[in-house]
């Protein structure tokens, strides 16, 4: 199977905890890792699967993330798969944080092809009194579970690659 282009956009603010499973997802997927207000939406033409990863900050994907997402055009990028990806204080509640991202995305031609989340450390508003919660998160254990989600999304793309859902790549391309 020829390699997968991989880009993963990324908004990590207070502990970087979004940004160390970005890290383990990339390593693996050998992809860029990116802000939003430094990607421009142009570049997207140049991969295959697009990863979309936040921290969760009062309820809700970083407004840096939603404002590249809602700043797509539903004709500019072409059926692309996408994942999407969050850590959090109250991590039980990431299918309430996924759904809209998952539905602008979709909406401007996405293929959602997977979902990660896990617990990140919060010391958000009085919980920095008692030292945060989720104080070792992510821990080595989520950090090896989202190193298996990124090869398991590998192999849905290379799935979709033989199916032909993704564009094939002309020879000087590879």
């Amino acid at each position: 199977m020829a390699s997968v282009r991989s880009v993963i956009i990324c908004k990590s603010v207070h502990h970087q905890n979004t940004a160390k499973v970005a890290r383990a997802i990339a390593d693996v997927m050998h992809a860029e890792v990116v802000s939003p207000e430094d990607f421009p939406h142009a570049s997207l033409e140049r991969y295959d699967v697009v990863g979309f990863g936040s921290g969760i900050y009062y309820g809700v994907i970083h407004p840096a993330l939603w404002d590249w997402v809602r700043g797509l055009r539903t004709d500019g990028v072409g059926r692309r798969s996408a994942f999407v990806f969050t850590t959090a204080g109250l991590p039980v509640l990431w299918r309430v944080w996924h759904g809209p991202l998952k539905a602008d995305l979709t909406r401007t031609g996405f293929d959602i092809i997977g979902e990660f989340h896990c617990g990140g450390f919060d010391t958000w508003g009085p919980l920095w009194l008692t030292g945060g919660i989720n104080r070792r998160h992510p821990s080595p254990q989520d950090l090896d579970r989202a190193a298996v989600f990124a090869q398991e999304v590998l192999k849905k793309c290379g799935s979709a690659r033989e199916g032909s859902a993704l564009p094939a790549r002309r020879a000087q391309d590879v």
